[in-house]
């Protein structure tokens, strides 16, 4: 008899049951954070400068990362503090860069202020 239910573990014997069932379980691990920790690096990033959805988007990435390091996520925005803001635009950009894909990369651009020496006179 034919249904549209899924098919139960029990009766499941193809190759792809165990990576079905990984991915099936993969998102459910949950992740918490104190919010006094979530507060700060969010309004450390929003005093800087940076919009509400970037200050927030920065800060899930700085506490991910500082839980995988093990690093209390205070002392690192107190090494963030010395900075200046270009300066914490290009440590962020390079944080951004380590946790997202390797297909494509932020940066940005810093103008010369040398200017080229090849320049001519044309006379017509």
């Amino acid at each position: 008899m034919a249904t549209n239910l899924p098919s139960s573990s029990i009766n499941n014997t193809d190759s792809a049951s165990k990576v079905k069932t990984f991915f099936d379980r993969y998102f459910t691990e949950s992740i918490s954070y104190p919010a006094n920790e979530v507060d700060a690096v969010i309004g450390f990033f929003k005093k800087r400068g940076f919009d509400e959805s970037a200050a927030i988007s920065v800060s899930v990435v700085l506490l991910q990362q500082s839980k995988v390091d093990n690093v209390k996520i205070f002392k690192l925005l107190d090494t963030l503090k010395g900075l200046s803001d270009v300066e914490i635009s290009s440590v962020v950009a390079e944080i951004l860069n380590y946790s997202r894909s390797k297909v494509s990369t932020l940066g940005y651009k810093i103008d010369s202020p040398v200017e080229a020496i090849d320049k001519r006179n044309i006379a017509v």
